[in-house]
């Protein structure tokens, strides 16, 4: 997804994720595009500080399956089936910044 992608989704109301379903892109109260490591709260802006370059990979973020993937858990994972620190057993992403 593009930064606009990203942005026009978020707007819209729907959830997009990056790199894996721990990870979530959204818009806080003054306007500002985060992505956040849902477990522990952990924040990251979604572009470097001129906000034009994201923080991660055009293939890396995607949105959402809709509610009826929700039933099947293990297959809420990135569409190409690939997944940033996503461990054998769907163990979550390590915390940005928390990796040794």
């Amino acid at each position: 997804m593009t930064l606009n992608d990203i942005k026009a989704a978020v707007d819209a109301g729907q959830t997009v994720h990056w790199a894996n379903t721990g990870y979530i892109v959204h818009k806080d109260r003054l306007g500002q595009y985060l992505i956040t490591y849902q477990p522990n709260g952990s924040c990251i802006g979604l572009t470097d500080r001129s906000g034009h370059r994201l923080n991660g990979k055009e293939t890396e973020f995607f949105i959402a399956r809709s509610k009826d993937s929700a039933e099947n858990p293990g297959s809420q994972s990135r569409p190409d089936g690939q997944g940033r620190g996503v461990a054998p057993g769907g163990a979550g992403a390590f915390p940005l910044g928390g990796q040794l």
